[in-house]
């Protein structure tokens, strides 16, 4: 049985650089996998549209949706979700974000801009008027936070707040010991810059906004990377096993899940005696689940 199709589904803009990014991440993602079936299309700005994509698709051809997008937004649970519900055997992957793939490559974009402890960080997003859009880049905020010590806040491009001016002008105002300032500032040293973290694709009109937030530093766009393209795959793959009805067989995660209990089993040995109590810990020991 043939793999089914990959839409491989992106905003679309204008930026002729931010185009040729894109379609060059659907080269790496074909590249990757031989053999399988990578399609084209866009739900703004570009052609061909998403809808007349799964139209011509053929018939009894399954056809997996990877939306290009960062997070769960308008374009994911609308446009999205239409033209999957449009025709059956197709379904919709979730977006590439957030993922710690992308807070490190995050990172490595930071650390390729200079970016010091010192400096404090707006992570720019393009933002979305669906509040699951936040949560998504809240998360990989704070995975970002993993890896780093600077004070970072999330910002937007449109649709949500803060503004990035705004977050600019806020983290500015920390630096500068200012009234806004407050027990936040804390943390951060005199003499830091504001750095804009670009979460974005690739070049285009949110990136060109980023220029002009006043901060001192924006770093480049995620692409190009080679990430971006496992991770697309690593989408698909899952929205192929959801298809499929395979996740129930094989929860890749279980193993971690069954363990979390784990500290508990103490409470439950002070009730036990004796043999029991030692039978339990080797039984949990050699023989974990």
């Amino acid at each position: 049985m043939n793999s089914p199709i990959m839409i491989a589904c992106a905003h679309g803009t204008s930026n002729t650089q931010g185009a040729a990014e894109v379609n060059a991440l659907r080269a790496a993602i074909a590249e990757l996998r031989p053999g399988l079936d990578v399609r084209e299309a866009y739900v703004d700005v570009q052609q061909p549209d998403l809808v007349d994509v799964v139209a011509g698709l053929p018939e009894g051809e399954a056809a997996v949706v990877v939306p290009l997008l960062l997070s769960v937004g308008y374009h994911v649970k609308v446009d999205i979700a239409r033209a999957v519900k449009s025709r059956p055997d197709s379904a919709a992957a979730a977006p590439l974000g957030p993922d710690p793939r992308l807070a490190r490559l995050l990172d490595q974009r930071l650390r390729e801009a200079g970016t010091t402890d010192n400096d404090v960080i707006v992570l720019a997003a393009a933002g979305s008027s669906n509040p699951n859009a936040a949560v998504s880049v809240e998360e990989l905020l704070r995975q970002l936070q993993e890896l780093r010590s600077n004070r970072i806040v999330a910002a937007y491009g449109a649709s949500a707040k803060p503004s990035v001016p705004d977050a600019v002008a806020m983290l500015r105002e920390e630096l500068e010991g200012g009234a806004g300032a407050g027990e936040s500032a804390g943390a951060v040293d005199v003499g830091g810059r504001v750095v804009i973290a670009s979460y974005l694709l690739a070049p285009g009109f949110f990136h060109d906004q980023l220029a002009k937030a006043g901060a001192d530093v924006v770093t480049e766009p995620l692409l190009p990377s080679p990430v971006l393209a496992d991770i697309a795959l690593d989408r698909y793959d899952a929205a192929v096993a959801t298809m499929n009805g395979t996740p129930a067989e094989a929860p890749a995660a279980a193993p971690l899940e069954a363990a979390a209990p784990a500290p508990a089993a103490p409470a439950a040995d002070a009730q036990e005696g004796g043999i029991f109590k030692a039978l339990r810990r080797f039984v949990t020991k050699y023989f974990p689940r």
